[in-house]
């Protein structure tokens, strides 16, 4: 990993950080308003949509997490209690896992409802599993409880930024910010 001196993330990390973030907010907003859909033809072409920004999210979170495991972060504010720096790793570490858990839960459940993934129209991904009505119900549970996770995980991380950035009235929140520098106190 490369020895940390940056205050503010590669243009990399902003990139996919916020790229992912509208990703993740069309996927969930897709997801939600599909839940409520009477099967059409309309529901049938979203559900593909979800799926792409599903399976685009998951490469997205590989990408991220092998340049995250060569590029380190910026250290945290010296000023930050022990506990906080604990508590933001911990709230980095769910977002990561769930930015894989979730796309992947919702492949198997398609595998298990027997409904091949086919990204973007023309590439067929692999069945994870097999085909099983009963494992497809508990996978989609999965996928939505996973999502609720993830809501309540990132409302956290989001707070945090802007109790730092107005509270706090440090770098944390600028330094994740495209085209800002370090903020004037």
């Amino acid at each position: 990993m490369e020895k940390v001196t940056a205050t503010r993330y590669s243009g990399v990390a902003i990139g996919l950080h916020w790229l992912m973030t509208v990703l993740i907010v069309a996927a969930f907003g897709l997801g939600w308003t599909l839940s409520g859909m009477e099967f059409s033809p309309q529901k049938l072409r979203w559900i593909a949509w979800h799926k792409w920004l599903g399976v685009t999210v998951l490469g997205l979170a590989a990408l991220r997490l092998a340049w995250r495991s060569t590029h380190a972060a910026p250290p945290l504010p010296a000023t930050m209690p022990i506990w906080q720096q604990w508590a933001a790793h911990a709230v980095h570490v769910l977002l990561y896992g769930l930015m894989f858990a979730i796309p992947l839960s919702g492949w198997l459940f398609s595998s298990a409802k027997g409904i091949s993934v086919v990204y973007l129209g023309i590439l067929p991904l692999p069945d994870l599993i097999g085909a099983d009505e009963r494992l497809a119900d508990w996978l989609r549970a999965l996928h939505a409880w996973l999502n609720y996770a993830l809501l309540g995980v990132v409302a956290a991380h989001a707070g945090a930024a802007l109790k730092h950035h107005f509270i706090e009235r440090d770098d944390v929140l600028v330094r994740m910010l495209p085209l800002l520098g370090r903020r004037e106190k």
